[in-house]
């Protein structure tokens, strides 16, 4: 299935189902938001399959993305990950940090309470905070029980998403040197319009991860297409790691950290910092500079043959 949430003026928006190819929605029956969807998951998933069919039979009236709040527009919890090993060997690069180990899987808490629509502007405070995207893939999962491990956990994962966990990335430094957490540094993140469920992507879901590219591109210029499957630990582990000694709600979103290749050259990368930590390493010194106000970024990953699956997310950044 691939679902949306469309803006109502209500916070949780109003959820639709969308066809495969993304040309027409329809309000879903089963459930009015995301979060009541995923609260009663096995209950109401079979009758909302009955729905996807239809409108891809042609029900439905046309689905408009601009229309589109981010899939789960606030979250009980948001869980990001840094599960791709060369995107942390350059970060420990470019924040002069001495490496930090790769198991258990690293993931943070962050802030859930929204989730920026797709096409939104996005508002900050000052250029000089050094403004960065960072592409992600990610899961939501429904309700997992505190222990479960990694094999149990991939019955959890009912829906796929792509996200952008914008970063500040003058402010990282200090606050990684607290030991106390990420807050300044993580504004709210953004999402593509569509969450799909695994099925979907039929042999690009394997182990747990996304292989396909994520397109990415910055004032309108290619800037990466790394490939989701490299991860170090894939979306189950992730699960299992994060509900060791607590419950994970209905409704969880956990990202995989920036999508990221050892083959950066060739590829590119998934945000500026990766960029940067390229350039230290070629060049002594980062070349590239930060996003500023009424710079764009657009992402984007499609099935190999060009089906679309999540949208775009495709945004400005602003002054807030």
């Amino acid at each position: 299935m691939k679902l949306a949430t469309l803006a109502d003026g209500s916070p949780d928006g109003r959820l639709h189902v969308v066809s495969r190819d993304h040309v027409r929605c329809a309000p879903a029956k089963a459930a009015a938001t995301m979060q009541a969807l995923l609260d009663d998951w096995e209950a109401l998933a079979p009758a909302l399959a009955v729905e996807y069919e239809a409108v891809n039979a042609g029900a439905g009236a046309s689905f408009d993305p601009a229309q589109a709040l981010a899939p789960l527009p606030r979250a009980w919890q948001w869980l990001d990950g840094s599960a791709y090993d060369s995107h942390g060997a350059l970060m420990e690069k470019v924040f002069g940090i001495d490496p930090l180990p790769t198991w258990p899987p690293l993931i943070y808490q962050g802030l859930s309470d929204r989730f920026h629509a797709p096409m939104a502007d996005v508002p900050f405070p000052s250029e000089e905070d050094f403004i960065d995207f960072e592409g992600e893939f990610g899961i939501i999962t429904d309700r997992v029980p505190m222990g479960t491990g990694a094999e149990a956990a991939r019955d959890h994962i009912r829906l796929l998403v792509q996200i952008n966990d914008w970063s500040l990335r003058k402010l990282a430094p200090r606050e990684m040197k607290t030991g106390f957490g990420w807050l300044q540094c993580k504004p709210a993140c953004s999402a593509a319009p569509v969450a799909v469920t695994p099925d979907e992507l039929g042999e690009a879901w394997r182990d747990a991860r996304i292989d396909l590219p994520l397109q990415v591109d910055w004032n309108g210029d290619r800037f990466g297409a790394a490939n989701g499957y490299q991860m170090s630990a894939g979306f189950d582990q992730l699960i299992a790691h994060a509900a060791y000694s607590r419950d994970l709600v209905a409704g969880t979103i956990i990202g995989s950290g920036t999508v990221s290749n050892d083959t950066y050259r060739a590829v590119g990368s998934s945000c500026i910092a990766e960029r940067r930590g390229i350039e230290i390493l070629d060049h002594g010194e980062p070349r590239t500079g930060f996003m500023a106000f009424g710079d764009t970024v657009r992402m984007e990953a499609r099935a190999a043959d060009g089906t679309p699956l999540f949208g775009a997310i495709d945004q400005k950044v602003v002054k807030g």
